[in-house]
């Protein structure tokens, strides 16, 4: 991922650096598992523990003659050691150590991501909460419905989060799996008790079944849950991107003093955040689309899945984890207008109390048929001349208890159940 959209705590996970000292963690856990079970010398295994070392360029200089990284990188590591650097890599083949590092780096990118998925959920739980009471227009396919309340559309995106936070979790989990078991699984240059001692060293659990590889579903699994994890950043940037239109300028997103959003017209403010999170929505997406297909290899074990992988695996992780925490601010510092939410509710001049009126006129011994019409001539009426709904309908129907049709404190009856669920969320 581009540095623009890297927070340095996940980019070093994914430093060229990072990857080798990753790969050397499995190859020193590996000499030492062979000691321990009596073919590698102990003083061997000491000595590569004390001495092993590398550098990126020179891993990538000896490369040029390898044309293979790991060779390379044995290469390099094995003469740092010395006369004992020949059980560097003794009984491995290449993914042995690939896939298993790559489990380790997993881990310390699922930790990160996982927190600021969690950050995002807190930020939402908070402001919806603040928001229970905050009245506003409800709208389907664009058009205005009926009122609710702003915090209680925040807390469906809350409890999106918190799905989204455990799919994550869920997901990072079922990736904590490595192998030592040769170049097609079966054990033959290396033995299952290595493999225990070496999975046990580094926090990892042992694929029950593997070819040459970690089977690629597991990776697949973790893209495909960071893309719906991106769909529904995605879906709350919408939400926000829709409420700062100039027509509606219910919610805007942070401004920062001294900010300019736009180099031609000095008072713009552009909701450029969620604009960013929608954009690379997209890319998630996509790198998901690339997982799935790394699943079918050939037979054992093909390298078509590999450079992939060094792209959407980085980026994924990086990606997701700056989305979320943008996404965090907005929730945390956007500007909620609820004044101009109060002015947005009278926008059709009270027609959104129509199922209200129609149920009133139902209960009142009128067909259901009737009252529809009653109520539709009516609120379209009102719309449509700006004129109140209220007195159209009075007029129309003359009995009916006004004051008990058009009362907004009715549509958040209910709202205080839903909010002790979402009290449930808070840490």
């Amino acid at each position: 991922m581009i540095p623009r959209y890297t927070r340095p705590e996940i980019g070093a996970v994914w430093t060229p650096q990072a990857k080798l000292e990753s790969w050397l963690e499995v190859e020193l856990a590996a000499t030492e598992a062979w000691a321990a079970e009596g073919v590698v010398p102990e003083e061997a295994a000491r000595e590569a523990r004390e001495k092993a070392a590398f550098t990126v360029e020179a891993v990538d200089e000896r490369e040029k003659v390898t044309d293979h990284d790991v060779a390379a990188f044995v290469d390099v590591v094995a003469g740092s050691v010395g006369e004992h650097g020949r059980w560097i890599h003794y009984g491995l083949t290449s993914s042995d150590v690939l896939d298993t590092a790559l489990a380790v780096q997993l881990q310390r990118a699922g930790e990160i991501v996982c927190a600021s998925a969690r950050g995002y959920r807190d930020a939402l739980v908070e402001r919806a909460l603040e928001h229970r009471e905050t009245l506003c227009v409800g709208r389907t396919h664009g058009v205005h419905a009926e009122p609710t309340s702003f915090g209680l559309r925040l807390a469906g995106f809350a409890f999106e989060a918190d799905r989204n936070l455990h799919r994550l979790e869920e997901a990072f989990a079922q990736l904590r799996f490595g192998k030592l078991s040769g170049a097609v699984g079966t054990y033959a240059s290396i033995p299952p008790a290595v493999e225990a001692r070496v999975m046990e060293k580094l926090g990892l659990q042992r694929e029950d079944v593997a070819t040459q590889v970690v089977p690629r579903d597991r990776h697949a699994f973790l893209l495909a849950t960071i893309a719906i994890a991106g769909a529904g950043l995605e879906r709350f940037a919408t939400e926000v991107r829709n409420l700062q239109k100039t027509e509606v300028r219910e919610v805007e997103e942070p401004f920062a003093a001294g900010q300019k959003g736009s180099s031609a017209m000095p008072h713009k403010r552009n909701p450029i955040r969620t604009e960013r999170i929608t954009g690379l929505a997209r890319v998630l997406r996509g790198y998901s689309q690339a997982g799935i297909e790394n699943v079918a290899l050939w037979h054992e074990r093909d390298i078509s899945h590999s450079g992939a992988e060094r792209v959407i695996l980085p980026d994924a992780t990086i990606g997701l984890d700056y989305m979320q925490d943008l996404a965090t601010k907005v929730a945390a510092g956007m500007t909620v207008n609820t004044e101009r939410m109060r002015e947005n509710l009278g926008l059709t001049y009270g027609a959104l109390f129509s199922q209200r009126a129609l149920t009133a006129l139902v209960e009142a011994g009128m067909t259901r048929d009737d009252a529809y019409r009653v109520v539709q001539e009516n609120a379209q009426r009102a719309w449509d001349t700006r004129t109140e709904f209220r007195d159209l309908l009075g007029e129309a129907a003359p009995d009916l208890e006004l004051d008990t049709v058009f009362d907004y404190s009715a549509y958040l009856t209910h709202v205080p159940e839903i909010f002790e669920r979402l009290e449930a969320l808070r840490p």
